[in-house]
């Protein structure tokens, strides 16, 4: 039994809810280009910026990335942070933490090899969480023994290692490895960088995979778990960008980098007009769309791609199209994506993406109409709200069964049609009533539309 909560918020994502269709399907929807958002190109950033983690934090946006101006330079590499109060207009704060030929007059918040590769930024959201542990990492540490070690800071700029060791040593952890407070789960979660066939004295071979691990303090982890994305084809994702919805936190979005590393689509003439560094002529990349309910399970219920790399040239080169860890609102009807672009090249910039507020996918049946039927759910709420758009011609109904049967004043007779296109519409009844005369009772709810896109659903 499902049991939908007050205020709880679900995306039509996967077949969670779904008992049957008939004339209905999930369909994917793509983020548009709202365009250019960052450059980088202060000297200490270069074209090997990478691994982008984007979060707000209350009225403002935090961004956290790398810097690297020299590939073979292992010492030159840098965690940069970067601000916004709309995320969408972006400063570089002086921070004055590292000094760069004697000045401070730089947005670098650790220097050198330890935890810079690839620095994994969240707010803790733990209730119990100290408040000068109030952010928290996951960094590459490797000065002594390599693995994955534990960053805190109270403002999120000064940062320490929680403990002295790494405390996940069992991956290859070579990305961008992303933690967070799981409030659905009551626990930290890690997800993080393994090979389909590592072994004890090696931890790559085979195909770059994603595993987790869980830990109630952030320093002692379970065993990595790999993760399971079902009867799908295994296929590289060279990052994970796993994190809470931030309107369904018992959901979990991830957005990783597809990488196809035996095609090559640049030319050589093509890679020397866009200076393309030699290394990152071969392979290619999207992104894709994965959910995660909890446990070593992804869902993919679309092998298509979420963000492809577009008629651009310069974003056909290796290890391109990589979106940043987090989707952030940057509307009430909006919500934004941070994809990286020219990667390995002196035009190197991070380009912002929208959707749609719970826009991913949606519910959808075509003009000539469809339904789609619940399982049984305990709905403890006193309305149910849509996130809907449907054409002049479509609209979109619902009926509340018990036993498999319509209850009386909840119909579908009794449903008003809903047409047009609203974030927030209330499930309006004839008879007036509340679905509050419901609370728990086993119910299924029927949905009938036609020419119309059901995104969400939420109980008030």
């Amino acid at each position: 039994m499902i049991i939908l909560e007050k205020n709880r918020t679900e995306l039509f994502i996967d077949d969670f809810i779904i008992e049957k269709t008939n004339g209905t399907v999930l369909r994917l929807h793509h983020p548009v280009s709202a365009g250019k958002v960052f450059d980088f190109d202060k000297a200490w950033e270069g074209d090997f910026c990478f691994y982008v983690t984007v979060f707000k934090d209350d009225n403002k946006y935090r961004m956290y990335y790398r810097g690297w101006p020299a590939v073979n330079n292992s010492e030159n590499v840098y965690t940069c942070y970067a601000e916004s109060s709309d995320g969408i207009n972006w400063i570089k704060p002086s921070l004055g933490i590292v000094k760069i030929k004697g000045s401070g007059n730089n947005n670098i918040l650790i220097a050198g090899e330890n935890g810079t590769h690839a620095f994994g930024v969240f707010k803790d959201e733990n209730p119990k969480a100290k408040e000068s542990e109030k952010y928290k990492a996951l960094g590459i540490v490797n000065k002594v023994n390599y693995g994955l070690g534990a960053y805190v800071s109270p403002d999120g700029i000064n940062w320490k290692l929680l403990h002295p060791e790494p405390v996940l040593t069992k991956g290859a952890f070579d990305s961008l490895n992303v933690g967070f407070w799981s409030k659905h789960e009551q626990c930290y979660l890690a997800y993080y960088r393994t090979w389909t066939e590592a072994t004890a004295s090696s931890p790559y071979g085979g195909k770059r995979a994603i595993s987790r691990s869980t830990s109630n303090d952030f320093v002692n982890w379970t065993e990595p778990e790999t993760m399971n994305c079902g009867n799908t084809p295994i296929e590289e994702f060279y990052t994970n960008g796993t994190h809470p919805y931030f309107r369904a936190p018992h959901i979990y979005i991830a957005i990783p980098k597809r990488f196809c590393p035996q095609k090559r689509v640049i030319t050589d003439e093509e890679a020397t007009r866009l200076k393309v560094d030699p290394s990152q002529i071969q392979g290619i990349s999207d992104s894709v769309l994965l959910t995660s309910r909890g446990g070593n399970r992804y869902d993919r219920t679309f092998m298509e791609a979420f963000i492809r790399p577009g008629p651009d040239i310069g974003n056909w080169s290796a290890r391109n199209n990589y979106t940043a860890t987090g989707v952030v609102p940057t509307g009430y009807d909006e919500m934004s994506l941070y994809v990286i672009r020219h990667y390995a090249q002196p035009t190197i910039f991070l380009e912002r993406m929208t959707l749609r507020t719970d826009g991913f996918a949606s519910l959808y049946a075509d003009y000539f109409g469809g339904e789609m039927i619940t399982k049984p759910l305990i709905i403890n709420g006193n309305e149910i709200v849509l996130n809907t758009a449907t054409s002049a011609a479509g609209t979109v109904q619902l009926e509340i069964m018990e036993n498999e049967k319509p209850i009386n004043g909840f119909s579908l007779q009794d449903c008003i049609p809903m047409t047009g296109d609203k974030i927030e519409y209330p499930v309006r009844w004839k008879s007036g009533k509340s679905i509050g005369e419901l609370v728990n009772r086993p119910v299924k709810i029927r949905f009938v539309l036609n020419d119309a896109d059901i995104y969400s659903l939420t109980i008030k």
